[in-house]
């Protein structure tokens, strides 16, 4: 009968422990020996088929990994493009105000002679007499209008578009420095003789002291006049008056150039007031 008992088997295990406790740990662990060594077995089969499906879910990983990195790269790449690039000066659509309609002239207007029917003429197609005409002096036109002014535009005028409207001038801000600054005709000798002839001391100023130097800022305009003067730093009332009157009776000046072209330039000019011992 041992012959056929598996070694494995529980009829093993009990006959190992006739006789014996089988209370005892030993027995129990020998009646599940054979699904542990199942379990063991199954768990060692998986564990081996992961190790050797590893490599190849690296692999692709690393692949997936590589093709994220590119799309990536590819985005930024155009994300890099320009966007706030200055536009050139061309190409700007500049917003210009039309510039307010000149005054009309009050007219009245030509109705050509026709033969009509009393009825069928209206109080606008009357034709006004030469005496209305005279004695108003209201200049005959293309239509009737009751201008604001004498000195107004014609409305014929405006109608064939022969009225040209001068827009104001643009200010043009004085530039500080330039490549070539404004001098006064036959240079800075020329100037310091003028201001020696042309400058009176203030007796006011001389009877109580006063001497220093006034320093005056002015504008040297693109035609090469004296506009703006202004006193910087000043000592007295009246010599700072003397001053700014010399400044202003200079003649022309050289103007300033930048690029080439006249500009207005700020100049500054000190003007000394000493007294004789």
């Amino acid at each position: 009968m041992g012959k056929d008992i598996k070694l494995n088997s529980s009829e093993w295990c009990d006959v190992v422990f006739e006789g014996k406790n089988k209370q005892y740990g030993a027995y129990r662990l020998r009646q599940s020996s054979s699904k542990r060594h199942i379990v063991a077995f199954l768990v060692i089969l998986l564990f081996a088929g992961i190790v050797s499906a590893l490599p190849g879910l690296i692999s692709e990983i690393k692949k997936l990994t590589q093709n994220q990195q590119e799309n990536i790269d590819e985005t930024f790449e155009l994300s890099n493009i320009p966007v706030d690039q200055e536009i050139p000066e061309e190409n700007k659509i500049m917003q210009e105000t039309a510039p307010p309609p000149p005054p009309l002239k009050t007219t009245v207007q030509f109705v050509p002679p026709t033969i009509a029917k009393d009825e069928e003429v209206s109080d606008k197609d009357v034709m006004k007499s030469q005496d209305e005409i005279q004695e108003s002096k209201i200049q005959i036109s293309v239509a009737s209008v009751q201008g604001t002014s004498d000195k107004g535009v014609d409305i014929a005028e405006l109608r064939e578009h022969k009225v040209i409207v001068e827009e104001k001038p643009v200010e043009e801000k004085p530039f500080v420095t330039v490549e070539q600054m404004p001098t006064f005709p036959g240079g800075e000798v020329e100037m310091q003789k003028f201001i020696r002839d042309n400058l009176r001391y203030p007796v006011v100023a001389q009877e109580a002291g006063i001497q220093g130097r006034v320093t005056l800022r002015f504008v040297v305009s693109k035609t090469g006049a004296i506009e703006n003067v202004t006193v910087v730093r000043g000592i007295d009332p009246s010599c700072d008056k003397e001053a700014v009157r010399v400044v202003q009776s200079m003649p022309k000046w050289i103007p300033g150039k930048q690029n080439g072209l006249n500009v207005p330039v700020y100049f500054n000019l000190p003007i000394q007031f000493r007294l004789q011992n």
